[in-house]
């Protein structure tokens, strides 16, 4: 059997990881910038969360959710401390998509209605509602058409509120867009599909997959706009690399049995892995890390000659140069030995990494970056 390609390969075998570093099979060591699609939140093996998985292996590692389990209620606890979300209720899952999933039917299932908002650029996964709620047509297959999305502009608020009704159920929204090109959702805006939500008791969804777990400097991304949406939901850097998804639900929707359900969701191993994340991630304040070291390279990409725009907050950046920029992803990794990310702007460069990258690991990218700039240009 041979594996099914879907997946165009870079021509590295990581076998070692620490911290914001890899290892290739050859010895050769490597700068992560990347973090895997922002999986890495607190740094590749990092020794407290080695030590919880690896404790937790040798007591149990997996039981359905017919039983008790305690760890699963520590999580919540220290999710809700840790995000500002204590009177939400966690509902755990296995993936972004799945999270995107049941929110959208959990809004349905709250208001009866079908009809979902979603924007320009958007993605929220690729399972049968999520997928049909992203734009990208070339990953929507016949079974995942629907005519309940609605696709709306990016961050314009008068289409938004000539489109919401008594007929909409929900508005789902990336904190920032991540596969987008890392589109940063106006203050404003976000702020205007919190009342029309609420005029018309349609639900806000905020997908902080990509952009939550303190990679904006602040626990989730559209805190900066100081709004308190009806569900938030995180995946992602949520378990540093353990498959692990969640809904952060607000009270005002209520639970009974069987409504959802999951197999592997909220399993031990995988609330080990989140419970050692939040305890990092506080104890090591890696929001401030981020906020400080994203600032900084923020400031110094947007003085490189050759980059049109540079957006994002904290450790989630874009940088959208004059051209497209394939062929300097791969000088950055093969020349340099630096992962980067792409997104479906063929233009804009997408760095994702650690929360625990110093300033020093920083300055490493940006020479490599604006070296490698320099010589694009003169060609």
């Amino acid at each position: 059997m041979k594996l099914f390609d879907v997946y165009p390969l870079l021509d590295v075998e990581p076998v070692k990881a620490s911290g914001c570093w890899l290892w290739d099979k050859n010895g050769n060591k490597y700068l992560d910038m990347y973090g895997g699609h922002a999986v890495i939140s607190i740094g590749h093996t990092h020794p407290h969360y080695v030590k919880l998985i690896d404790a937790q292996l040798e007591k149990i590692g997996f039981y359905s959710n017919s039983v008790r389990i305690p760890l699963q209620e520590e999580l919540a606890q220290k999710l809700g401390e840790l995000s500002g979300y204590g009177d939400f209720n966690l509902f755990l899952c296995n993936s972004g998509a799945e999270a995107n999933e049941n929110a959208l039917k959990l809004a349905s299932f709250h208001n009866g209605r079908k009809k979902i908002i979603s924007f320009s650029k958007a993605f929220h996964g690729r399972t049968s509602l999520a997928v049909a709620a992203t734009d990208n047509a070339s990953i929507v297959a016949p079974v995942n058409e629907t005519e309940n999305i609605l696709f709306l502009p990016f961050n314009d608020e008068t289409a938004l509120e000539q489109a919401m009704n008594e007929s909409i159920c929900a508005v789902i929204i990336e904190g920032m867009q991540g596969v987008g090109g890392v589109h940063v959702p106006t203050d404003s805006f976000l702020q205007k599909a919190k009342l029309l939500c609420e005029k018309q008791n349609a639900a806000l969804i905020l997908d902080e997959v990509q952009s939550g777990y303190g990679r904006s400097g602040k626990f989730f991304a559209h805190q900066h706009s100081n709004i308190k949406p009806d569900i938030i939901t995180t995946a992602k850097g949520m378990g540093n690399g353990f498959p692990i998804g969640g809904m952060l639900i607000s009270p005002k929707f209520k639970a009974k049995h069987h409504l959802l359900g999951t197999t592997f969701g909220g399993n031990h191993l995988a609330c080990a892995a989140a419970i050692a994340v939040l305890d990092v991630i506080k104890n090591e304040k890696l929001m401030m890390n981020a906020k400080a070291i994203g600032d900084y390279m923020i400031a110094v990409l947007k003085k490189i000659t050759g980059v049109k725009e540079v957006r994002g907050r904290g450790l989630m950046i874009g940088v959208e140069l004059e051209f497209p920029c394939d062929q300097l992803r791969n000088e950055l990794i093969f020349t340099h030995k630096i992962f980067t990310g792409s997104s479906s702007n063929k233009n804009t460069l997408r760095l994702l990494p650690p929360l625990t990258l110093s300033k020093e690991e920083a300055e490493i990218f940006l020479h490599a970056f604006a070296a490698v700039m320099k010589k694009s240009l003169v060609k």
